[in-house]
């Protein structure tokens, strides 16, 4: 399978009829980026970012593993995502980014990137190992997920998805839609 630009057309079309979250995604994508940004937010609207991390798979992440991750973002301070979030907003780089917001508990590099994405859509996009699969079979990245991603995994990847996006032109959420779409086809 070759990522081309009519493919991507096609399957972000898709994407709202497979996704029942979409709506709301879209709503977040618009809102939380200047939150994030200012620090003007509450505690549901990061908490919404682990939340949606796993629950857009609609199930197929189990939901005592869900539920585990969430509780365990839910152990951090207000002040400590306050300053995880404002730290990952002021990094230049991605693993300044990862390595603030990964000091949360219930955060991995997965999680991380999810933070990341909303932060900045236009740069990020958010790391998940159905999404990993569809690039390696379109030859996209070598190597299989990891077991335990990490900042590096996440740079390559994005690396992929950037390039991808250029040479479709398309910008990175279209592109996370249509890939999410091929995804749900496996």
């Amino acid at each position: 399978m070759e990522l081309t630009a009519d493919l991507v057309e096609e399957k972000i079309q898709t994407y709202p009829e497979i996704q029942p979250l979409a709506h709301a995604e879209e709503e977040h994508l618009e809102m939380l980026p200047d939150m994030l940004a200012s620090g003007d937010y509450g505690w549901r609207d990061p908490e919404w970012i682990v939340q949606w991390y796993g629950r857009r798979f609609l199930g197929t992440i189990p939901n005592a593993d869900q539920r585990a991750i969430e509780d365990a973002y839910d152990e951090n301070d207000y002040e400590a995502v306050h300053d995880a979030i404002s730290g990952a907003v002021d990094a230049e780089g991605v693993a300044e980014k990862l390595s603030h917001l990964t000091a949360l508990s219930g955060v991995d590099v997965p999680v991380g990137s999810a933070f990341c994405q909303f932060i900045d859509p236009d740069r990020y996009v958010a790391l998940d190992g159905r999404q990993w699969s569809v690039l390696q079979e379109a030859g996209e990245l070598d190597e299989p997920y990891p077991e335990t991603p990490e900042a590096a995994d996440y740079e390559r990847y994005l690396e992929a998805y950037r390039s991808i996006a250029e040479r479709c032109d398309r910008d990175l959420w279209d592109l996370y839609r249509a890939v999410w779409v091929l995804g749900s086809e496996q």
